[in-house]
């Protein structure tokens, strides 16, 4: 199928256009910009910068994806955003290029829901299948891993790393490294339970779901460190792989800094 654009859309001729995509009316797409097939502008949205989003991803009206981080470090370096296939990214969303601090590149995955108001700041890496709602916000660097999920109005800490397969509730601060396979909610946030609702939904293993029960009790509950929960949880037979995942992030959280893994190669 042909690319419609809108006669009010502005489309730099240098930007790559793939067969198939929709640009509405008042989008503005600049010169570094590549778009994939059958993604669809639908309005109002803004790419700015180095930026290459992938196929059949549908992007809502007054999105901004690629506008310079908000970083006074930042100088105007050559950055860029790249977002994979089969994204919805809903309205007034924002997705900033990164610094030069890590490897240059803002990344979000494929299959992702972004709703609406949501930010992602420069330097931040999101896996797949990830929601956000509306209104939440990442600061820099933050790392989300697939298939987490976080409600509405949530601030992520710079640096912080949200495990695969975690729910994270409304309006909470996040300032550590969330665990995988965990419900987290509050402020101060705190580890609640494991999110049973979301591992059934992904087809986690019942016996991985108990394993993760009892490694949530004796390390949240009876205040075990990773360690020694592993040796009692080994004799028990609960080491599925989930379980390990989990022991070995939670390892990684108390080797960095603020409870934060990735700050333990910052600079001080």
């Amino acid at each position: 199928m042909a690319t419609l654009i809108a006669d009010t859309a502005c489309v730099d001729p240098r930007a790559e256009i793939a067969d198939d995509v929709e640009i509405g009316p008042y989008c503005v797409v600049g010169p570094d910009v590549k778009i994939g097939r059958g993604t669809r502008l639908i309005g109002h949205v803004c790419i700015l910068g180095c930026v290459d989003i992938g196929e059949h991803n549908a992007i809502s009206p007054f999105v901004v994806i690629g506008g310079d981080p908000q970083d006074v470090s930042y100088h105007g370096e050559a950055t860029r955003v790249e977002i994979g296939d089969h994204n919805v990214i809903r309205e007034s969303v924002t997705i900033n290029r990164a610094t030069l601090k890590e490897d240059g590149v803002t990344r979000v995955g494929s299959h992702n829901f972004l709703m609406a108001g949501s930010h992602v700041a420069h330097d931040c890496k999101l896996g797949d299948r990830i929601t956000i709602a509306n209104g939440t916000m990442l600061g820099g660097h933050v790392h989300v891993e697939s298939h987490a999920s976080l409600s509405g109005g949530v601030a992520v800490h710079h640096y912080v790393t949200i495990g695969g397969y975690s729910f994270v509730g409304g309006q909470s601060r996040i300032v550590h490294d969330i665990p995988p396979f965990m419900l987290i909610d509050g402020n101060p946030s705190k580890v609640r339970c494991i999110n049973v609702v979301g591992l059934k939904r992904n087809g986690i293993t019942k016996e991985a779901v108990d394993g993760l029960h009892e490694a949530h009790r004796l390390i949240y509950r009876a205040k075990m460190g990773p360690k020694h929960a592993q040796d009692i949880l080994e004799s028990h037979g609960h080491l599925a792989a989930e379980v390990v995942r989990l022991l070995e992030f939670i390892q990684a959280q108390h080797d960095g800094k603020h409870g934060r893994a990735r700050e333990r190669w910052r600079k001080s």
